[in-house]
C-alpha cells in the first residue's frame, strides 16, 4: 500500500526456532501444523512444507468461529485435494476430535509395538506462525493450563514437552515466520492477525489496508458494525467515518486516527465485524 513501509520481521529467535524443529523432528511420530481459517495460505509458513514432508501431518484450520463457514469448507476441499488430512477446529473446543484422528494416524506404531510387548506413547510437534492458537490448542489437548496463552506474538520461545493423556506427549515449538516476507500482501495479513508484533508496525496504514480489503470482500459487514451507510467509503476517509461515528475525537474535534486504526484492528481480531475470510482457495498455488 502507497505511504506504508514494508513489513519485514524475523527476529534472531524465530530462527533459533528453525533450528530446534530441525532437531526436534526426529523425535516426533505426527506434526499438528495450525494456520488460521481465515488466512489458510498466509498463515501457513512454506518452509514447513519441506522441513516436515516425512512426517505425517494433520493440518488445523484454526479460529474457524472467525472465518466465514463456506469458505472454509472450500479450503478443507482444497487441503483435501492436495493430499492433506485436515480439519477445522476451535483450539479449545475440538480436543476428542483432535485425539481421535491423531491415534487413527498414529495406530499403525503402536500396533507393531505392542507386537513386540512395547507400550508406546505417541509424540506430536505442534508448530504454526506466532499467535495462531498453539498454545491453547495444547492447554485443550492436555486437559489443562499446561502453556502460557496471550494474545500476542512470542510467548513461547523454547520447545516444552507437554502430556495430553497416557498415550500421548505434544511438543510446543516457538511460532515461526520465514525470513524476509517476500510477499507483502500476506506480511500484512498476517500483521492483520497479530502474527506480527503491532510494536513493530505502521497501524494506521495496516488499518486502512484491512478496511479497504473488508470493503471489498463484506461491505455490509463493515457498515453494520460501524453504523456508517455510504458504501463507497474508502482508505482515510472510511477511517474518519469510524472514529466520528465511535466518538474517537481529539482537541478541536480532529480525528483520532490511532485510537481508530486500533479498534478496526482489535476488532477483526476479535470477530467482532462479523466472521469473515480474507483468502479464498483460488488465491492458492
Amino acid at each position: 500500500m502507497e505511504g506504508q513501509r514494508p513489513i519485514s520481521w524475523y527476529p534472531g529467535h524465530m530462527a533459533k526456532a528453525k533450528r530446534l524443529l530441525e532437531t526436534q523432528l526426529k523425535r516426533v511420530d505426527i506434526v499438528l501444523e495450525l494456520c488460521d481459517a481465515r488466512l489458510p495460505l498466509s498463515s501457513r509458513n512454506p518452509a514447513l512444507d519441506a522441513l516436515i514432508a516425512h512426517k505425517p501431518r494433520l493440518l488445523l484450520l484454526n479460529k474457524e468461529d472467525l472465518a466465514d463457514p463456506g469458505a472454509t469448507r472450500l479450503w478443507e476441499k482444497r487441503f483435501r485435494d492436495l493430499g492433506l488430512q485436515v480439519i477445522a477446529i476451535q483450539a479449545g473446543k475440538s480436543r476428542q476430535r483432535i485425539l481421535k484422528l491423531v491415534e487413527g494416524m498414529t495406530e499403525e506404531k503402536r500396533q507393531r509395538a505392542q507386537a513386540r510387548g512395547i507400550a508406546v506413547t505417541s509424540r506430536a510437534m505442534v508448530v504454526g506462525v506466532p499467535n495462531v492458537g498453539k498454545s491453547t490448542l495444547i492447554n485443550a489437548l492436555a486437559g489443562r493450563s499446561a502453556m502460557k496463552t496471550q494474545d500476542r506474538p512470542g510467548i513461547t520461545r523454547a520447545p516444552q514437552w507437554i502430556k495430553a493423556g497416557e498415550r500421548l506427549e505434544l511438543l510446543d515449538t516457538p511460532g515461526m515466520l520465514w525470513p524476509k516476507l517476500d510477499d507483502q500482501k500476506a506480511a500484512r495479513r498476517l500483521a492483520y492477525i497479530a502474527a506480527i508484533r503491532d510494536e513493530v508496525l505502521d497501524t494506521y496504514h495496516l488499518a486502512i489496508g484491512l478496511l479497504d480489503e473488508l470493503m471489498a470482500i463484506a461491505p455490509q459487514k463493515v457498515l453494520a458494525r460501524y453504523k456508517l451507510s455510504d458504501i463507497n467509503l474508502r482508505g482515510q476517509a472510511l477511517l474518519e467515518a469510524i472514529c466520528l461515528a465511535r466518538g474517537f475525537l481529539q482537541k478541536g474535534n480532529s480525528y483520532d486516527l490511532d485510537r481508530g486504526a486500533a479498534c478496526v484492528l482489535d476488532e477483526f481480531r476479535g470477530g467482532l465485524i462479523g466472521r469473515i475470510t480474507l483468502e479464498m482457495p483460488e488465491e492458492g498455488p
